[in-house]
């Protein structure tokens, strides 16, 4: 798979580090339910989903990528920080 990032160009996914669906919310603190929801329990969609990734071995940035889960087609890429992400 190779993931085209906005500020270095198309790179393998190698160079990428994934790190969860990219609209997840953490639970306050306390809430002991919810924490363990949100670690442990997570939806599996098929087709398009947007995922959170960091280019660890290139730019360092923090990229939502769009991906289709079962044929894994990057479908669009975009900063994280252009939705006031990571």
């Amino acid at each position: 798979m190779r993931i085209p990032c906005p500020h270095c160009g198309l790179r393998d996914h190698h160079e990428f580090h994934y790190h969860s669906a990219a609209n997840i919310k953490r639970p306050e603190n306390g809430e002991t339910e919810a924490w363990a929801n949100y670690i442990y329990l997570r939806d599996n969609p098929r087709g398009p989903s947007d995922e959170l990734w960091q280019h660890v071995h290139g730019c360092r940035s923090w990229l939502v990528v769009r991906r289709d889960t079962l044929t894994h087609e990057v479908i669009g890429v975009r900063f994280a920080s252009e939705e006031g992400g990571t």
